[in-house]
């Protein structure tokens, strides 16, 4: 293995470590700095992730997050010693690298099975993104909304309409919540009425049914988060279909009368290869050539776009096709700032 090779992961992990420490985990920044410094090649496993073919950065493949998601669903599966070393405990770093060391050597068929598939957190603080986008969409057409999530994961965030937002001026959403978003939120409020929700579905090319590995992704010292999940996982059915997004969306794109469709992805979209987007971007532009007052359609996105801080919140509505710039929101909806 070519010098070359190992430091591709190792950067990965780094790359990791301080993203981690950026969005408030000092365990995950702990763990991956770890990985990074100490993981060798020499095991059956070890030497798959130091050979992994493909970018495995956090913006593509996430091979370090895969890991640290394996080690998670053991630590809360109460297998391989993990309990002791990982919050609310606390160990030294040579005490955390030894129970990781042997959980990677006595769980490798279980971890090796785990990494197969790439991190899926659909973390539901995202849905401020859509409760304020649906907000403001509203108040340019105000009739009942179906949707279309691309990416759904475990479909948490279908049930936005069930949640509610609080701001300084207002609280946006649902009466009666099953959960109440609490971002710190910067700028002004949408003004549109509560959002009607009239028919809903959600897509993912590999969709999560097992909650455990949902709460796997979970980084280990942000409690708050787990118990928005579980929140969120007992707010009611949530039927994600396993495809691809693109194709599943195309028949979709019919519009129906009275309803204004609502495609959304909350970092989603840069998952899907190249040819994917193209197709998709043309084929919701064409239905979107043929919306009308009575059938409109917005396009939601919450994505990376290359600036900071956090990713772009943005909306294309039809008729028009006018691009709206909505504000900035932190990956794990810590904070928003609302620029409409």
């Amino acid at each position: 293995m070519s010098t070359a090779d190992d430091g591709r992961l190792r950067e990965a992990f780094r790359h990791q470590a301080r993203s981690c420490a950026h969005l408030g985990s000092p365990f995950m920044d702990r763990l991956c700095t770890l990985l990074a410094d100490r993981l060798q090649p020499g095991t059956p496993l070890t030497d798959r992730l130091f050979a992994w073919e493909g970018d495995l950065s956090p913006a593509a493949e996430s091979v370090p997050l895969r890991v640290c998601g394996a080690l998670h669903a053991l630590r809360l599966d109460d297998r391989a010693g993990l309990a002791d070393v990982y919050p609310p405990h606390e160990a030294a770093d040579d005490a955390l690298w030894a129970a990781v060391d042997r959980a990677l050597k006595g769980e490798a068929a279980f971890v090796n099975r785990f990494i197969d598939s790439p991190p899926q957190t659909n973390e539901v603080r995202r849905s401020a993104v859509l409760i304020a986008g649906a907000h403001w969409l509203t108040a340019r057409h105000d009739l009942p909304i179906r949707t279309s999530e691309l990416g759904a994961s475990a479909g948490i965030n279908l049930n936005w309409h069930r949640f509610a937002l609080a701001t300084p001026q207002r609280t946006l959403g649902a009466a009666g919540a099953a959960l109440t978003l609490t971002p710190d939120w910067q700028g002004g409020v949408p003004t549109g009425p509560a959002p009607q929700v009239a028919d809903q579905g959600g897509v993912d090319l590999n969709p999560v049914t097992d909650p455990q590995r949902l709460r796997a992704y979970l980084w280990p010292d942000q409690p708050e988060r787990m118990t928005l999940t579980e929140a969120a996982l007992a707010a009611g059915p949530r039927a994600v279909a396993k495809g691809d997004a693109v194709d599943w969306l195309i028949p979709r794109l019919t519009h129906v009368p009275g309803r204004t469709h609502l495609v959304y992805h909350t970092v989603a979209w840069q998952y899907f290869p190249p040819e994917r987007q193209d197709t998709g971007r043309r084929a919701i532009e064409a239905a979107g050539a043929r919306a009308t007052d009575e059938s409109p359609l917005a396009w939601l996105a919450m994505e990376t776009d290359g600036s900071t801080p956090g990713a772009a919140i943005t909306m294309r509505l039809w008729p028009g096709g006018g691009s709206h710039a909505l504000g900035r929101i932190d990956y794990h909806g810590r904070w928003l700032r609302w620029d409409a």
